[in-house]
């Protein structure tokens, strides 16, 4: 009897629920989204320009292709023009030989329909990455079997210390929510000298790509905050999707502006797994 109950209450518990959308503000003007690195590596180097979309927009986004965008240094010595490139979809660097060097500071500059949008940042030195090693690894909680990477690096500096690591699996890029792998100094680095497993089970023959960024504060908390509105269920008890703090200002005209310039070095290390036996460890 207690059974029969207690499915009945889940029946009439199912039948009362009803999707809830929040009451968001809505986007009545042109909003321009702006992404924009700046690094030592040409191949990174490019800004993306599109409009922003209400909350619950499932439409294409919409991609300006007629700004004006510009690299420079605060004291215009080195100006880098960016053109539109359809094949990216976004601004490119016209000189390739020309990147970011550390210690210097670069503004990023863009001019759209009579309004004008400068954010700046400055280049830091890289952290050591010295290797990439696996191991296979059988099933454990929460981890399937698989063979599992790990990082080893050093990073020397007492400040700025703000880094994300980006996957790159067989030249797919690794871009969901839980793959947005962020650290500080909170907890020191000896994780990252002993070995960093990056979490992913990964299968023999597999090409992965490590990839560190070493970011200015504002550019960490901007992924920080957004790693936040990823994981925001709109549920009841979630607050408000709210849009992360750019370090992009409107310098001329009105209205917003949205995204993040990120001057940052790169450094890569990529790793084939060409273990068979599953008990042989590569070190």
């Amino acid at each position: 009897m207690k059974r029969i109950l207690y499915l009945f209450g889940l029946i009439l518990f199912a039948s009362c629920q009803e999707e809830v959308y929040l009451p968001l503000d809505t986007i009545d003007q042109q909003i321009p989204v702006i992404e924009g690195i700046w690094s030592d590596k040409n191949y990174y180097n490019e800004v993306k320009i599109s409009l922003a979309k209400n909350y619950y927009d499932t439409t294409d986004r919409v991609i300006i292709k007629d700004a004006d965008v510009l690299v420079m240094t605060p004291d215009r010595y080195v100006i880098i023009p960016f053109t539109f490139d359809e094949k990216s979809q976004s601004y490119k660097n016209l000189n390739p030989n020309i990147l970011a060097e550390i210690g210097k500071d670069y503004e990023l500059h863009v001019a759209w329909q009579n309004n004008y949008y400068v954010a700046s940042g400055k280049m830091l030195a890289p952290p050591i990455l010295d290797s990439l090693t696996y191991q296979y690894q059988e099933e454990r909680f929460l981890y399937d079997e698989g063979y599992y990477i790990k990082a080893y690096g050093k990073i020397p500096f007492e400040e700025d210390n703000y880094y994300r690591i980006r996957i790159i699996e067989n030249d797919s890029l690794k871009n969901d929510r839980d793959d947005y792998l962020l650290f500080d100094d909170t907890f020191g680095f000896s994780f990252f000298e002993d070995g960093l497993e990056l979490g992913y089970a990964f299968e023999a023959e597999d090409v992965v790509r490590m990839e560190l960024f070493r970011m200015n504060k504002e550019i960490y908390n901007y992924f920080t905050q957004m790693v936040g509105l990823l994981y925001n269920d709109g549920g009841l008890f979630s607050p408000p999707p709210q849009n992360p703090d750019s370090n992009i200002k409107v310098q001329q005209g009105g209205g917003e502006v949205l995204g993040y310039f990120m001057v940052t070095p790169i450094i890569s290390e990529t790793v084939r797994i060409e273990v068979e036996d599953p008990e042989t460890e590569n070190q």
